[in-house]
């Protein structure tokens, strides 16, 4: 049995126009795992990263780059969401991956990413795969090993990021495409002067996670409700077509991506 303070979270795409999808997401995975101890409904997603991931997340979805970088050992990877959304794919090998969208303003008189030296940028933070470490490798190739930008601005979260560029207080950042895809369906004014200027280097698509105190039996539950076909309909209102089982090594791509970057003497997103 879980403890009673288990809590869930779907903090990564959680606009106020999916609180209807995610809470069907999760009814049907707790009613899929059948355990009553589960909780009822999805905690309200995080302002922030967590300083930890507590003992007491059962489920959850987390960026790759934090979950390597500052949550070694503090987490179990439970399945990758295929989403059917632009700049979204799956490898050869069957792993779903995601990527940014470098995004300017339609009227903007970009041409390619090397047009933005010395432009401003704005970044969700620097903790974000999809914001900073993506982009950090795609401008890693141009930046000839040193700062690129003008300036670069943490805007808190992706959505800001975008209202930054459209209203001109940035001219340029990374959004992940899956935060994109989702924007223009449910937000469609918030993308209209916006368009996609180039898409970063791909990584593995945001997990589900548990928190490593969850029983590894309860985990393989998860696992198995996460891609039963029972859940298609659920996963089909998030846009996932499928959720791949556990590859936790996979995630080792976003930290060759940053060592890829520092062999290019361009560490540090500037």
């Amino acid at each position: 049995m879980q403890s009673r303070r288990a809590e869930a979270f779907l903090p990564m795409y959680a606009l106020p126009e999916m609180v209807t999808a995610n809470a069907a997401f999760w009814a049907a995975l707790r009613q899929e795992m059948g355990l009553p101890d589960l909780p009822a409904k999805l905690s309200p997603a995080p302002a922030a990263l967590p300083a930890s991931i507590s003992a007491d997340t059962i489920f959850s979805q987390m960026c790759g780059y934090p979950l390597k970088r500052l949550y070694t050992g503090q987490y179990a990877i439970l399945g990758t969401p295929a989403y059917n959304l632009p700049g979204c794919a799956t490898r050869p090998d069957g792993m779903p991956t995601h990527c940014s969208f470098v995004i300017v303003a339609r009227n903007a008189d970009f041409a390619a990413p090397a047009d933005l030296r010395g432009k401003k940028f704005a970044v969700n933070g620097f903790d974000s795969n999809s914001g900073m470490n993506l982009p950090r490798r795609l401008f890693a190739e141009i930046a000839g090993g040193g700062p690129f930008f003008g300036a670069v601005t943490v805007t808190g979260s992706h959505v800001a990021s975008m209202a930054a560029v459209a209203t001109g207080q940035a001219d340029a950042a990374a959004i992940d495409c899956v935060t994109y895809g989702f924007c223009a369906l449910y937000r469609p004014d918030a993308v209209a002067g916006l368009r996609i200027l180039s898409a970063t280097p791909a990584s593995p698509a945001i997990p589900f996670i548990t928190s490593s105190a969850t029983p590894a039996e309860t985990a393989a539950a998860l696992t198995r409700a996460l891609t039963s076909p029972a859940l298609a309909e659920a996963r089909a209102g998030l846009c996932i077509s499928q959720i791949t089982p556990p590859r936790p090594e996979a995630y080792e791509l976003v930290l060759t991506l940053e060592q890829e970057a520092a062999a290019l003497a361009y560490p540090t997103l500037a």
